[in-house]
């Protein structure tokens, strides 16, 4: 824990753990795969069953696991493995998945955290309206806002949810506070774009490693768009077919977005970047943010961190 840089405190994860019995893994998905496939190369191993006979649950949190859902297939196939989505932060903890055929999370309610809710819409308002717990509608995306034993006053924790049930009550997470894409009132969430993806990866047979959005204001034909950065693990079999049923989905799940791309009129078909290999783990490794809680921004209402990683992408 004390290990400042990601890469030797991996080794040091795998040599010593290798030979250990280890049961379950808890992690953010996108660097636990680093580490799950840094002892495969080590081990010679094919899949994680065969160094871990008893490995059975991995307790998971940080970013949306469907991306990576299916890259754990590949390096752990025993069907006795079982996901459980958990809501944890420095703040407090939040959440937990208490029934896996339901991706939604039992809200912790006697953790000694006081939630109130901030309506989407009105984020960033001087007077945004607040509601309390038993105020809460269902579908709708709210950002969370916490006060706790600890000392933190109405603080705001830079996520979404949507209750999807009150008794209990039951939530997902949508997306952040600061990720998200409106630059032409399309209101795009990291859900619509989870979403999204999973949808054109089934389809075309892709697999998705790391992905970032931002918008295209205006091109030199005077043409605005959606521009994402993806990096794959398994390419899909036909690059078009993908940007279509992402296109497609999106417009499904979002009426807002449906309604600007509507005879390409305000926002053109979105357009896709293949990224080259480890490219956003390089993005990272440039901040100094390798490892532990950090996260590629997933959507973005400006073009500074996608101008950065086009640049790497060279």
């Amino acid at each position: 824990a004390l290990m400042e840089h990601f890469e030797p405190k991996m080794e040091a994860i795998a040599r010593e753990t290798i030979h250990a019995n280890v049961s379950n893994l808890s992690g953010v998905p996108s660097w636990m795969l680093v580490l799950i496939k840094h002892i495969l190369e080590k081990t010679g191993k094919q899949s994680l069953e065969e160094i871990w006979p008893n490995l059975e649950v991995f307790f998971h949190g940080g970013v949306a696991f469907t991306p990576y859902r299916e890259q754990y297939k590949d390096v752990i196939r025993s069907s006795k493995m079982h996901y459980v989505e958990t809501y944890n932060a420095s703040e407090g903890y939040f959440g937990t998945q208490n029934d896996p055929a339901d991706p939604a999370m039992l809200l912790m309610i006697d953790y000694g955290i006081f939630y109130e809710f901030i309506p989407l819409e009105d984020v960033g308002k001087e007077n945004p309206r607040t509601f309390c717990l038993e105020e809460v509608e269902l579908n709708k995306n709210y950002a969370m806002v916490i006060s706790t034993s600890a000392g933190l006053w109405r603080y705001m924790i830079g996520d979404t949810v949507k209750f999807t049930s009150k008794n209990p009550y039951k939530f997902v997470i949508t997306g952040r506070t600061k990720h998200f894409i409106n630059a032409f009132g399309e209101e795009l969430i990291v859900d619509n774009a989870e979403r999204g993806l999973a949808r054109a990866c089934a389809e075309t047979g892709a697999q998705v490693v790391d992905y970032s959005a931002a918008p295209v204001f205006m091109d030199k034909h005077a043409k605005c768009r959606h521009q994402w950065l993806i990096e794959f693990a398994q390419m899909p079999d036909s690059l078009e077919k993908f940007a279509k049923v992402l296109d497609d989905t999106l417009k499904e799940v979002n009426s807002d977005y449906e309604a600007k791309r509507q005879n390409n009129l305000a926002l053109q078909p979105l357009e896709i970047i293949v990224a080259r290999p480890n490219l956003f783990h390089d993005w990272l490794d440039s901040k100094g943010k390798l490892g532990g809680q950090h996260k590629v921004p997933r959507l973005s209402n400006t073009r500074e961190y996608i101008e950065e990683m086009l640049k790497l992408n060279e």
